[in-house]
């Protein structure tokens, strides 16, 4: 046994040692994967190594992955398998323990960055099983699980650290696609196809609706809201004209002149674009034509009486007020403008076609120039009120073959009757 002199010097040399290696180990231990840390701890004592996710300055608590949370079964860790195993007492041994415990917090750190990503490999594989078909979907949800930031070195040129459980890293970002509901959202967003570009009165291709099925007539107050007037007008049109007033009306002042044209199938009927220029004069105000365009059968009835065809043709005064006329048309003899419209009708729906000559709108007029007149609306989403409504009393003459070239397009597209609402209707002498 040493003597008590020689035993207090050892002592003091050891605890010099121990000051001056643990600074010099932590300043100079290198970043290195937690493989590496395994290496250094084969040679510290027992009571020297850091317990599982504790450091020398505090405690570190890594997230527990999905596995983890798995009864029955053990946690896993970067350093699972690094057994504090007993080593040779030395004069070092004390220096490398307590090196070893300094950078025992750097491995629980990464044990930490390690699990996260092992966690975010797992979400991202049980998400991909979600194949969106063709490839993937328009409308489809991205999800993004980023990697977090490795606790290992980050010089040029160095190798992608492991995970914990000894995967591959996974790549910056992960993309998993899920349909679910936003491919139903996306449905509901898209318009719907074949959704025509127009109508025959007004800008209301917003919302699709048609003659018939779910957004026919009975529905059209219900695609929306701006189509509420369809359901709660009271002075919708068309009507059945009867019990009409005979006066004296005033006579329209037309001043139609040869112009050049443009036809459109908008998917409700065949419209009709005309040049500037053309207008009428009634009740001191001057209306400029806008279009016109058909229905099949004709939307007005006369006591009853159902024709084979219509023509509305729209016009607009500076204030925006409208004011349309009808002019009734039976089977007959062939009418040359509505041939001359035909001639230059779209190969597609939607497509608009300059027409190859001028027309004279005057020549769709009847010769007897009287006329029904009441307040009324557009026959078309959104229905607007307040529409004068002037109905020529005597029809015009189209042939068999031109009525069935229209409803070779549109066999049907008149709005049912509405009703009367205690209007008044007052008509020529």
């Amino acid at each position: 046994m040493p003597a008590p002199s020689l035993l207090s010097s050892l002592v003091r040399t050891l605890v010099i040692g121990v000051l001056i290696a643990g600074p010099h180990a932590q300043a100079s231990e290198p970043k290195a994967a937690p493989a590496d840390d395994a290496k250094s701890a084969k040679s510290a004592k027992p009571a020297a190594a850091p317990e599982e996710g504790k450091s020398a300055k505090g405690t570190v608590k890594p997230l527990a992955s999905v596995e983890d949370a798995k009864p029955g079964k053990p946690a896993k860790a970067a350093h699972a398998d690094e057994e504090a195993k007993p080593a040779k007492a030395g004069k070092h041994g004390e220096a490398a323990a307590s090196g070893t415990a300094k950078a025992g917090a750097r491995p629980a750190e990464q044990t930490e960055a390690a699990r996260l990503e092992d966690l975010g490999v797992k979400i991202a594989e049980k998400l991909a099983k979600a194949k969106a078909p063709d490839g993937g979907s328009p409308g489809a949800l991205v999800i993004r699980v980023k990697s977090p930031e490795r606790a290992a070195g980050s010089g040029h040129g160095a190798p992608a650290p492991v995970s914990a459980h000894g995967r591959s890293a996974p790549q910056p970002e992960l993309h998993a696609l899920v349909l679910a509901a936003s491919q139903r959202e996306a449905s509901r967003a898209a318009p719907a196809a074949g959704a025509p570009a127009g109508n025959g009165h007004g800008d209301s291709h917003a919302a699709h609706w048609s003659y018939t099925g779910e957004a026919g007539p009975q529905n059209w107050a219900r695609l929306k809201p701006e189509f509420a007037k369809c359901a709660e007008g009271a002075r919708q049109s068309p009507i059945n004209i009867r019990g009409g007033i005979k006066v004296d009306l005033e006579p329209i002042g037309f001043e139609y002149r040869p112009s050049t044209f443009s036809v459109i199938d908008n998917g409700h009927t065949v419209q009709v674009n005309v040049d500037s220029g053309n207008a009428i004069t009634i009740m001191g105000r001057r209306y400029e034509l806008v279009q016109f365009h058909f229905h099949r059968p004709a939307e007005e009835r006369v006591d009853g009486r159902v024709y084979d065809m219509v023509a509305h043709l729209v016009h607009k005064d500076p204030d925006g007020r409208l004011a349309v006329i009808a002019v009734l048309m039976d089977r007959g003899q062939a009418h040359p403008m509505i041939q001359t419209v035909w001639n230059n009708l779209p190969l597609e729906r939607g497509e608009e076609i300059g027409g190859t000559a001028q027309i004279n709108l005057a020549a769709l007029l009847p010769a007897n120039r009287t006329y029904y007149t009441y307040m009324g609306s557009l026959t078309t989403p959104p229905c607007s009120e307040g529409v004068l409504w002037m109905v020529m009393k005597e029809p015009v003459q189209v042939s068999t073959e031109q009525i069935a070239i229209f409803s070779r397009l549109y066999p049907m597209n008149a709005r049912p009757l509405q009703a009367m609402s205690g209007r008044l209707i007052k008509e020529s002498n």
